[in-house]
C-alpha cells in the first residue's frame, strides 16, 4: 500500500472529532500524520503535536503557515492532504487555501458556514481537479452500503415514503452556558452557521435520505424551534419533505429529545419491500415485505457480501464483531485515500474507491440548510430546494480526478 501523509487543521486538546479522525485514519491504514496545525492558539498547537509526536518543524501556529512552508517542501515530503477538524467558520478559508496550493481535502460538515462559499469551493474543485471529501460519516457503515445497493437495484419497487430523524438530547440545557467547549461553538451563530441543531446533525439525515435512495428533494416545509432560553440557534426542527420521484418524507432532527443519545434512523418504503437501519444498533438491516417474514441481515455475512461490494468492502471483522463508528469514518478514509493513490499511480480509481461524501454533497447540505430557514420564515407550506447542482456525484468525481 502506498503510504500517504496527512495534515490536520484543528483537533487540538480536548477536541472530539480531532481523536476521533486520528483514530479513524490509523485504522483505514497507510496514513501517517505528519504535520498540523492544531490549535488556533500557536502554542496550544504546539503543545498537541508533542503529544502526538509530530516534528516541531511541521508542527504550526497558523493554517496560513502550514500552507506556505507544507508548499515549499520536496515534492517526496510535501503532504498528500489535509483533514480539515475545526468549527464550521473556518472550514471554507482553509479548504481555499489548501486546494489552491495544490492538496487534496477532506473536510468535517457541514462543508461551509453559507451556499455561496459552498458553490466557490466546488468551482475550486472543479478548476484543480482535486479531490475533496466530506465526512458524512454515516454514509460509511456496510449495512448502508447494503440499503443503498438493495434500493438502486430495484428491490423495493419505487420509492413511495422516507423517513429519516436524528434525535439527541444533549442540548436539552443551556450546556453552552457552562463552558462546554462543544456545546459552545455549535450554538454560535458566528461559528456554526445559520443553523444549530439542523446544521449539526439534520444534515446528516438529509444526506443519509439522499444517498442511500438516490433521489432528491425538491420541495420542503419546516418548522424549527428553540426550545431552550437563551439560545441563538434553532434546537429542534420537523421538516415535510417532496422528492423528485414523486415520493414523500419526513425528517425530524433535535437536540432537546430527552431519552436519545444519538438515534439516527431511516426507514424507507418503496412498492414492493421496505427498510429499517438504526445507527445506534448498525450491523443490522431491517428488511420488510407485505406478505413475508421480517428479516434480518446481519453484517459480515456471505449474503451480504454477495448482494452489495461495497457493503463486503466496508466489512472489516467477522460476523459477530461489531463495527460502528470509527470503522465507518475509516471507511470515508479508506475509499478517499485510495483514490489518491490511484491518481498517483497512474490508474483510474473505481467506482467502489469513488464511493465518499464530495464537494457536490456539501453543497447540497448547505441549500438544504438555506432551504429550511427560508421555509421556517415562509408562511407558504412548500419552498422550492434551491439547487442547480446537476451532476450526478460519482461522474463528477470521476470527471475531476481524471482531468
Amino acid at each position: 500500500m502506498l503510504k500517504l501523509k496527512m495534515g490536520m487543521i484543528g483537533g487540538g486538546i480536548g477536541a472530539f472529532i480531532g481523536s476521533v479522525h486520528r483514530k479513524a485514519s490509523r485504522l483505514a491504514g497507510g496514513i501517517d500524520l505528519v504535520a498540523g496545525a492544531f490549535d488556533i492558539d500557536p502554542e496550544k498547537s504546539k503543545q498537541m503535536g508533542m503529544e502526538l509526536g509530530i516534528n516541531p518543524e511541521r508542527t504550526y501556529g497558523t493554517y496560513e503557515e502550514m500552507v506556505k512552508k507544507e508548499q515549499s517542501l520536496p515534492e517526496e515530503e510535501k503532504l498528500d492532504f489535509v483533514v480539515i477538524v475545526t468549527p464550521n467558520n473556518s472550514h471554507f478559508p482553509i479548504a481555499r487555501a489548501f486546494l489552491e496550493a495544490g492538496f487534496h481535502v477532506l473536510c468535517e460538515k457541514p462543508m461551509t458556514l453559507n451556499v455561496e462559499e459552498a458553490k466557490e469551493l466546488q468551482a475550486l474543485v472543479k478548476k484543480t481537479g482535486l479531490i475533496f471529501g466530506l465526512n458524512h460519516n454515516y454514509t460509511g457503515y456496510p449495512m448502508v452500503k447494503l440499503a443503498r445497493d438493495m434500493v438502486r437495484s430495484g428491490e423495493l419497487g419505487k420509492i413511495r415514503k422516507i423517513i429519516s430523524i436524528y434525535p439527541q438530547d444533549w442540548l436539552s440545557t443551556a450546556l453552552e452556558q457552562t463552558g462546554q467547549m462543544q456545546a459552545s461553538w455549535r450554538t454560535d451563530p458566528k461559528q456554526s452557521g445559520a443553523a444549530g441543531c439542523m446544521g449539526d446533525i439534520g444534515t446528516h439525515a438529509e444526506n443519509l435520505a439522499e444517498y442511500i435512495t438516490g433521489l432528491k428533494i425538491t420541495e420542503l416545509c419546516a418548522d424549527l424551534t428553540t426550545f431552550v432560553k437563551g439560545r441563538q440557534l434553532d434546537d429542534d426542527g420537523n421538516v415535510l419533505l417532496k422528492f423528485d420521484n414523486g415520493a414523500k418524507g419526513v425528517l425530524y432532527a433535535s437536540q432537546i429529545s430527552i431519552g436519545h443519545e444519538n438515534d439516527l434512523g431511516i426507514w424507507i418504503y418503496g412498492e414492493k419491500k421496505g427498510l429499517e437501519w438504526h445507527q445506534e444498533d448498525p450491523n443490522y438491516l431491517i428488511v420488510k415485505e407485505q406478505d413475508g417474514p421480517l428479516q434480518t441481515w446481519r453484517r459480515g455475512t456471505g449474503y451480504v457480501a454477495a448482494k452489495s461490494e461495497a457493503a463486503a468492502r466496508a466489512t472489516r471483522l467477522p460476523p459477530g464483531h461489531p463495527e460502528a463508528f470509527f470503522e465507518a469514518i475509516a471507511n470515508i478514509y479508506q475509499n478517499f485515500t485510495d483514490t489518491i493513490r490511484a491518481v498517483k499511480t497512474g490508474n483510474a480509481p473505481t467506482s467502489l474507491m469513488l464511493d465518499f461524501p464530495s464537494v457536490e454533497d456539501g453543497v447540497r447540505g448547505m441549500e438544504f440548510i438555506s432551504t429550511l430557514i427560508k421555509s421556517n420564515k415562509s408562511s407558504e407550506k412548500w419552498t422550492p430546494f434551491a439547487s442547480d447542482v446537476t451532476e450526478v456525484v460519482s461522474e463528477t468525481k470521476k470527471e475531476a480526478v481524471l482531468s
